[in-house]
């Protein structure tokens, strides 16, 4: 074993390895001892790191990311840290900074500056305060090369390639991909021939270093690193950042994220007879099962692909996540180095703070999964949504969401704070509001009446703009698709956020409108160009929104509308009731019981916008640019008058829900069965 100490800003050490291409026995722990400054026996630097090695070890044990780092005396300070693997458990972390700190008295005694290495942690303290800073320091390089190298340049090529690409994907999912800032991950040899094997990597930064650091450390960690077929294992640690790779799998559980294609499975062996009698026999029994089960299984197969077209298979469940999970996560990288609010979580972060997805901190139930309340380590309340694995939709509702509202930035959009992905596991994390959604007070006798028109305006005008932002304003042209009640959230002061982009549509900046096969939404808030013929634009939400302001005026769904006389909706009765002057019987009890005469205007005016939003023509209909000029209006003089809105014509025959128009009776039954 040789010793190399490198003099630059970095301190650290060597350390070579001459090894067989089994694992290698513990020669644990590896010290770098600083030289160039000392302290005597009884100082005040002895005396203050005595006091570090005392509270170190249990502050680490005792942290959900086994890290700790301390700063003690007011002269001749000592500044440390230390950081345990991210598979280690509290017990194994406390003996391994103890034995660390006893390891460092006993090799570098007297020495300021230490450095120990164990494979379940790294210590570091010195006199110089490194922890103002992200540099890398205290650095030891450990080298496992074995006896007999390959002298195949091709072979040298290959395994520097599939070395290179198994630690750039590690340290990007260390860096992003977690919050913890540790990732574990293999890359199988598949179907390349010998001397590739299976390699193992493991990457691991500070939990305080951002997404952004720690992969500039690693990055840097990476591109020093030998890779050369001679050197079939290597690790460096410093107090920042630590990579490591291996022929073997030297870390605990499975990995997080796998690479490559694993090998395929042995070839299965049948015993050859020894009489030719029993041949015979063996022949005669193949002829008759054989056909058999080949009948069996092409039927089984036939009923297979039916079963997999009509997309009712559900995946095995995956330890963690795959290659082409990976692919799909890998723009996520993008976002989080553009945004620094968006996170990649990790998934044992997400049980802890639902406590594993109880009943208690259950939110609510939608169509692609169910949302709970957590609280993160630092005091933030979230809100998880746990997309169904066994739901068709929810992986491209996870990837809409995340490529659409992780970009947009409005006070009237709800925040993305990040997502998690594990196995089959699609998790979108946002933040919290503390009022649920607006269904959960207009819809409610008693907590309709804490909204006020004031308020119930306030929520009106700040959807408008919302959907403003979304149409015209932002970077990208979104159409939303299912715009309701219950997806529009409220903060403490009952400000409106509008959220749940997984059905949203992006358009060109000349595009007027778009069609779909796939005629997805909410019955009762749609379109009818939409429900019958699968014709979207930006005119498609301007109806759910004018369906919305007539709920949020009258306190009553449109889907689900108690029979009023003739009419079984609530665009129905609203136009009924505005042709003969009797606006005011539309209004929620509690509005027309607290209402003032500017108030009655302004409901009046609102009404009218509303059946404007849902006539029967998208071309009839106004912009959201339009809705929201008419709301800052003053007076109603310059108001259009609202032509008659859609399903109007629907009515009662003998109990039964029947129309005048053809078109509108498509339109429910389509809303029924595509409706969630």
């Amino acid at each position: 074993m040789a010793v190399v100490v490198v003099p630059a800003a970095v301190a650290a050490v060597v350390v070579l390895l001459s090894v067989s291409a089994s694992p290698p026995a513990a020669a644990q722990p590896w010290q770098y001892c600083g030289s160039s400054a000392r302290y005597s026996p009884n100082s005040t630097y002895q005396v203050n790191l005595e006091a570090v090695s005392a509270a170190l070890p249990r502050n680490a044990s005792s942290s959900p990311a086994l890290f700790a780092t301390a700063a003690a005396g007011g002269d001749d300070r000592v500044f440390a840290l230390t950081l345990c693997r991210g598979d280690a458990d509290a017990s194994g972390c406390l003996d391994c900074v103890v034995d660390a700190f006893r390891h460092a008295r006993g090799s570098c005694p007297l020495d300021k500056e230490v450095a120990v290495l164990y494979d379940a942690c790294f210590l570091y303290f010195s006199g110089q305060d490194f922890l103002a800073t992200t540099t890398n320091v205290g650095q030891i390089s450990l080298y496992n090369t074995p006896q007999n190298a390959s002298a195949d340049p091709r072979a040298d090529a290959l395994f520097t390639a599939r070395v290179r690409a198994l630690l750039n994907g590690t340290a990007r999912w260390a860096a992003y991909g977690s919050t913890r800032r540790f990732a574990t991950a293999r890359i199988w040899n598949g179907s390349v021939a010998a001397p590739v094997p299976t390699m193992y990597a493991l990457a691991q930064c500070t939990p305080d270093l951002s997404p952004a650091d720690c992969w500039g450390c690693l990055e840097d960690l990476v591109g020093k690193a030998p890779l050369a077929s001679g050197t079939i294992g290597a690790r460096t640690a410093g107090v920042r950042c630590s990579y490591r790779y291996e022929n073997y799998a030297f870390f605990r559980g499975v990995p997080m994220l796998n690479m490559g294609t694993p090998p395929p499975p042995p070839p299965s062996t049948q015993p050859t007879a020894g009489r030719r009698s029993g041949k015979r026999k063996k022949q005669w029994i193949v002829y008759i099962i054989v056909p058999i089960v080949g009948i069996f299984l092409c039927i089984f197969c036939f009923g297979w692909i039916r079963y997999l077209r009509k997309g009712r298979l559900k995946l095995q469940e995956q330890p963690m996540a795959n290659l082409t999970r990976v692919d799909d996560v890998s723009s996520l990288w993008t976002i989080q180095d553009t945004d620094s609010e968006f996170t990649m979580f990790d998934f044992r972060q997400i049980l802890e703070s639902t406590d594993n997805f109880c009943n208690e901190n259950k939110l609510g139930q939608g169509g692609f999964g169910a949302v709970y309340k957590g609280q993160l380590p630092n005091g933030l309340e979230i809100a998880v949504k746990r997309l169904a694995s066994q739901s068709g939709q929810g992986s491209v509702e996870f990837k809409n969401e995340i490529h659409l509202i992780a970009k947009l930035q409005h006070t009237n959009l709800v925040r993305l704070l990040g997502c998690c992905v594990q196995g089959e596991e699609l998790i979108l994390i946002y933040e919290y509001m503390q009022n649920k959604s607006l269904d959960f007070f207009i819809f409610d006798l008693t907590r309709a009446r804490l909204l006020t028109w004031a308020k119930r305006l306030n929520i009106i005008e700040g959807i408008a703009q919302g959907l403003l932002y979304l149409h015209k304003l932002s970077r990208l042209r979104i159409i939303h698709r299912d715009l309701k009640a219950s997806n529009i959230l409220l903060d403490s002061d009952m400000n409106p956020k509008i959220s749940d982009f997984g059905l949203a549509k992006v358009f060109s900046s000349n595009a007027i409108q778009g069609n779909t096969n796939r005629v997805v939404g909410t019955y009762g808030y749609m379109a009818p160009e939409y429900a019958s013929d699968g014709v979207f634009s930006v005119k498609t939400d301007v109806f759910s929104f004018g369906v919305l302001l007539l709920e949020i005026i009258s306190g009553k769904r449109n889907a689900g509308f108690h029979q009023q006389g003739d009419f079984f909706n609530l665009l129905g009765y609203a136009w009924k009731l505005w042709k003969e002057g009797r606006w005011f019987e539309l209004l929620d009890k509690s509005l027309a019981d607290h209402h003032d005469q500017d108030q009655a205007l302004e409901i009046l005016k609102c009404i009218n916008i509303a059946l404007m939003c849902v006539q029967e023509n998208g071309a009839d209909r106004p912009t959201m640019s339009d809705v929201v000029a008419m709301l800052s209006m003053e007076t109603m003089s310059s108001l259009p008058c609202p032509k008659q809105p859609a399903y109007f014509n629907l009515s009662s025959a003998d109990g039964e829900l029947s129309t005048t128009a053809p078109s509108s009776v498509n339109v429910v039954s389509v809303c029924i069965s595509e409706g969630r």
